[in-house]
């Protein structure tokens, strides 16, 4: 077989109908759960948006208060889950090999004759997990969690150890609601191959963490962080543009493997990461930022044409997490604990009507080898 008829990373390749999302990199349209991401993104809390995917509708009031409550009774982890994540801490263990763990470990007893439930304990003991690994981490105890407290804000809580501001709560949020579901990329796929099997949502929630670890997937909003600040104290963003890619280096927070215009979600995290920015009085930031971003665009026209390299979701992401309060060393687990929402909602809706995911390879190896016994090679 010629590799012309090979679907390398199986693109364009349409496995699944799904009711949960749907991307148009064309025309930089996404849809979640019927909605486009910036009317679902301003508006939801996260919790609203985790039942728009189980549900395929919004909660009533009462609904939202028995989910969200359902939710946070869900938070807690027992001390053989602290273990884990302090040794993991100790041990300088990367964040998402911690989430890894302590999501595996903090599912002991629960069991895979309700999937749902299964679901929600996920959902709902991330932000726990992450938060308890950071602060062994940062030499502090463990803030326990709130049930009072909503997903986002009770996140927050549980990172700084104090009741976050409103502001905070709902640039986070945001961020939560725009990137809780994507198509079917590398994590999500790998949740419903996992389901496809007829294992439990919990296994495949891990397996979506150790697939969203990969750079090429999880990304690097970290170090567009690191850039945005460098170029914020040199005052020169134009410089730092022209530097970089006459060395042959890779601008971070542009390009998008499906996208071919400026990423949706840019679009959502610019405007909340504006709003936060001045409710903080730290405009003079972004405003280098979005000075950087259409310098950016407009070198990256000239030097690569036609690669179409706009504003990604990794550039906002950066400057928003950064803001409301989010170390830079979670970011990626911070997109896992909105992922999550989307992944056990695949894992749901493949199991509502599964077939097992079975793709074929094309063997290139050689044939018809004789053995040969070991005394004779």
């Amino acid at each position: 077989m010629s590799d012309e008829d090979l679907n390398r990373g199986l693109e364009g390749i349409r496995v699944a109908e799904t009711r949960l999302s749907d991307i148009d990199g064309e025309a930089g349209v996404l849809t979640v759960g019927g909605f486009p991401v910036d009317e679902l993104a301003r508006n939801a809390t996260y919790e609203e948006s985790v039942f728009l995917l189980f549900e395929d509708r919004l909660p009533s009031a009462d609904e939202l208060a028995e989910f969200r409550a359902d939710l946070a009774g869900r938070r807690a982890i027992g001390d053989e889950v602290r273990a884990v994540l302090q040794r993991a801490a100790e041990e300088e263990k990367p964040a998402m090999d911690a989430l890894r763990m302590g999501a595996a470990a903090a599912n002991l007893g629960a069991g895979e004759e309700d999937p749902e439930a299964d679901a929600r304990r996920v959902i709902a003991v991330f932000p726990t997990v992450v938060a308890t690994y950071w602060r062994y981490r940062e030499g502090d105890e463990p803030v326990e969690p709130r049930e009072d407290l909503r997903h986002a804000a009770n996140y927050l809580y549980m990172l700084n150890g104090e009741e976050p501001d409103e502001a905070a709560v709902r640039g986070l949020e945001t961020y939560l609601n725009t990137v809780i579901d994507h198509g079917l990329n590398a994590s999500t796929f790998t949740a419903r191959t996992v389901v496809s099997t007829e294992s439990d949502v919990v296994s495949a929630a891990t397996a979506a963490v150790g697939t969203l670890k990969g750079p090429l997937h999880g990304g690097a909003p970290g170090p567009v962080l690191d850039m945005l600040r460098s170029i914020h104290e040199s005052g020169d963003p134009e410089g730092y543009v022209h530097e970089k890619l006459e060395a042959g280096e890779r601008l971070m927070g542009f390009g998008h493997r499906v996208y071919r215009v400026r990423d949706p979600r840019a679009a959502v995290l610019e405007a909340a990461a504006s709003e936060f920015y001045d409710e903080a009085g730290d405009s003079d930031f972004f405003e280098t930022i979005t000075e950087f971003e259409d310098v950016a665009v407009e070198v990256l026209a000239e030097h690569k044409p036609g690669r179409d390299l706009e504003t990604n979701v990794e550039f906002y992401t950066a400057a928003l997490l950064d803001g409301v309060g989010v170390p830079k060393e979670l970011f990626t687990t911070c997109f896992a604990v909105s992922r999550v929402g989307g992944w056990t909602a695949h894992a749901l809706e493949q199991l509502d009507d599964n077939r097992l995911i079975r793709p074929l390879s094309s063997y290139v190896g050689d044939r018809d080898r004789s053995w040969t016994p070991v005394d004779e090679r």
